[in-house]
C-alpha cells in the first residue's frame, strides 16, 4: 500500500520522517507533503482550493489518504475531487467539515459576520488559544515551547520537542473561512477510519466524539499524544494498518 501522509496546521511534511521508515519496514510506501502555506510552501497563497491541487498532484489510484489533525479537512476536500484515487481515508485525530461551513465553524470557532475576519479559530475547550498569537501577516503562531509541549508533545522527549517547535511556522488563514462544499465525498461512502490519539491534549474530546459518531466508525486506538508521528512511529504504524483493515458500522453524516 501507498500512504500520503497531510500534516495538520503549523506543521509540515517533516512530522512524518520517523513514521515512512517504519511504513517501508512493512513493505509499504509513504509519501508526506508541505501544503500551500506551510514548512517549505509557508510563502504560499493556501486556499482550500490550492491545498487540495497540492495533494492531487500527488494522489495515485488506490492510495491511503491520511489527514493529521487539521489534515482531516483536507483529505476531504481532495478526495472529493478525485473519488475514484482513493483507497481509504484515515483521520488522524482529525477534523471532519461540515457541509457547506467553514473550518472555523466546524473547529467551533467564530468569525464576524460584517467583514469575516476571524475573532476565534477554535473552541477553546483544550485551552490552546492560550499559546497562539496572531502575526503582522494574520497568521497564527505558537508562541511558548513549554505550553507547546504540554499541548502536543508532552509523550516526547526533550530533544524532539525542540526540534519539532523550531520547525513550525505560523498558519495561514484564508482557507479556513471557505465554505467546504463536498458532495461527492459525502455520497461516495468511501472506505474510512478514525485513529483516537487516547492522551491527546489538543483535539477537544468532544470534537473527536463528534467525528467519530459523523464518520460512522469505531476508533482505532493509540496510546499516545495529539503527535504520535514523534512519541510512538512504529506503534502509530500499526494503528494505520489496524485503520485500513476496519470497516464503517455506520454512514457517513455531512453534518
Amino acid at each position: 500500500m501507498r500512504f500520503v501522509l497531510i500534516h495538520g496546521g503549523f506543521h509540515g511534511a517533516w512530522c512524518w520522517d520517523r513514521v515512512i521508515p517504519e511504513l517501508e519496514k512493512l513493505g509499504h510506501a509513504g509519501i508526506a507533503i508541505d501544503l500551500p502555506g506551510h514548512g517549505s510552501r509557508r510563502d504560499e497563497r493556501s486556499t482550500l482550493a490550492d491545498r487540495r491541487d497540492a495533494i492531487l498532484e500527488v494522489l495515485e489510484p488506490g492510495d491511503v489518504l491520511v489527514g493529521h489533525s487539521g489534515g482531516g479537512y483536507d483529505i476531504c476536500v481532495a478526495a472529493n475531487a478525485a473519488i475514484d484515487r482513493v483507497g481509504h481515508l484515515v483521520f488522524l485525530a482529525a477534523g471532519l467539515p461540515i457541509e457547506g461551513k467553514t473550518i472555523v465553524e466546524a473547529t467551533g470557532g467564530a468569525q464576524d459576520n460584517n467583514d469575516g475576519a476571524v475573532t476565534q479559530l477554535m473552541d477553546d475547550e483544550t485551552g490552546m488559544l492560550g499559546f497562539l498569537r496572531t502575526t503582522d501577516d494574520g497568521r497564527l503562531e505558537v508562541c511558548d515551547p513549554e505550553k507547546a509541549k504540554g499541548f502536543f508533545y508532552h509523550d516526547c522527549d526533550e530533544a524532539t520537542v525542540r526540534w519539532a517547535y523550531d520547525r513550525l511556522t505560523p498558519a495561514p488563514l484564508l482557507f479556513n473561512t471557505e465554505a467546504i462544499h463536498v458532495p461527492d465525498f459525502w455520497s461516495a461512502q468511501l472506505p474510512r477510519s478514525f485513529i483516537l490519539c487516547e492522551q491527546d491534549r489538543a483535539m477537544p474530546t468532544s470534537m473527536s466524539d463528534q467525528v467519530i459518531q459523523r464518520l460512522g466508525v469505531n476508533p482505532v486506538l493509540i496510546d499516545a499524544s495529539h503527535s504520535p508521528f514523534f512519541s510512538k512511529p512504529a506503534e502509530l504504524v500499526d494503528a494505520l494498518m489496524r485503520a485500513v483493515d476496519s470497516v464503517p458500522v455506520g454512514p457517513l453524516s455531512p453534518r
